[in-house]
């Protein structure tokens, strides 16, 4: 992982205000990093960024992937199964019920899989964003699963 890192972010409905917030809040640690969003909360993110920093789309490198019901968390998925993602921040509703639950699962169990930093609250966020690690060069440790991959099946 480079000093630049490509920082996922996600936010189910009843979050994306808190996500913004904290976009808001973190704007000039967040432009000089790579950003990647699902749907409506790429919007979100550029417009707060926009905001924060009126020349920001001269800095912004931000990708926007499908709305997560529609694809957007398999995309980001994938993604982090080929090592394209550094970090996810994934302001999720524990409270309410979402159409594609098992799709947030699979990307929280593919995030675990390749060991990639992930916050799902504004608190580990926080943590995430100012760990001196973000702005250093960092290799994580991946599991070998080599004997997984390897094993007989019959």
């Amino acid at each position: 992982m480079s000093s630049q890192k490509t920082i996922a972010l996600v936010a189910h409905d009843n979050r994306k205000r808190d996500l913004v917030e904290w976009v808001e809040w973190n704007w000039a640690k967040l432009l000089k990093h790579k950003l990647i969003c699902t749907g409506t909360t790429g919007r979100l993110v550029e417009e707060a960024l926009t905001k924060m920093k009126k020349d920001a789309s001269d800095h912004l490198q931000l990708t926007r992937l499908k709305s997560g019901p529609l694809g957007g968390d398999q995309q980001l998925g994938a993604k982090i199964a080929e090592g394209e993602i550094d970090i996810l921040i994934f302001f999720w509703d524990p409270m309410q019920p979402q159409p594609h639950d098992v799709d947030v699962k699979a990307l929280l169990r593919i995030a675990t899989v390749y060991n990639i930093p992930t916050a799902t609250n504004r608190s580990t966020a926080d943590y995430l964003i100012s760990s001196p690690l973000l702005e250093h060069e960092y290799k994580p440790v991946v599991k070998d699963y080599s004997k997984y991959i390897n094993r007989k099946v019959y």
